[in-house]
């Protein structure tokens, strides 16, 4: 008998459109961002440019947006253990102003797990390999079929 996966069962959400203001496909006013498995590291991925749309200082992006861009790409790493965790709290240092209209990447990466608790981190950084922003993240996992029932598209 194959192993039992870690958590709950995924499919649920999957069913549902995805309206995510950072990375929800079906969200006509989001962000749209596209995060990718980097299997070797075991790390999401995001490469990006950000429009004026999300202006905050002249040139460069608004701090709630960049928050919200880490927020999802530790997000994106409970993936790893096929659950649906909430933020319940982040930490955002805010290292140099992240520049609109530049190629960026976000990257998120595990640093523990501890029962229902999963805390990540992220970062953004510029063609340079310059971090720019950096997040540590603390989430639990939440069974999604209870919790958003309510909620379902029909």
């Amino acid at each position: 008998m194959p192993p039992k996966p870690q958590g709950h069962d995924t499919r649920y959400v999957k069913m549902q459109k995805n309206n995510c203001f950072v990375c929800g496909m079906n969200n006509p006013d989001g962000m749209r961002l596209k995060f990718i498995l980097d299997e070797s590291r075991q790390t999401f991925v995001c490469r990006f440019r950000l429009g004026k749309r999300y202006t905050g200082p002249p040139g460069h992006c608004h701090g709630g947006i960049i928050a919200c861009i880490l927020d999802d790409a530790m997000g994106k790493v409970n993936k790893l253990h096929q659950v649906v965790a909430l933020t319940r709290e982040m930490t955002v240092e805010y290292l140099k102003p992240v520049p609109l209209h530049t190629p960026l990447r976000v990257e998120g990466r595990e640093i523990q797990k501890l029962g229902r608790t999963h805390i990540n981190s992220a970062e953004i950084v510029n063609e340079n390999n310059e971090v720019l922003a950096r997040s540590k993240g603390i989430f639990i996992a939440i069974d999604p079929e209870k919790m958003f029932t309510k909620y379902v598209e029909r």
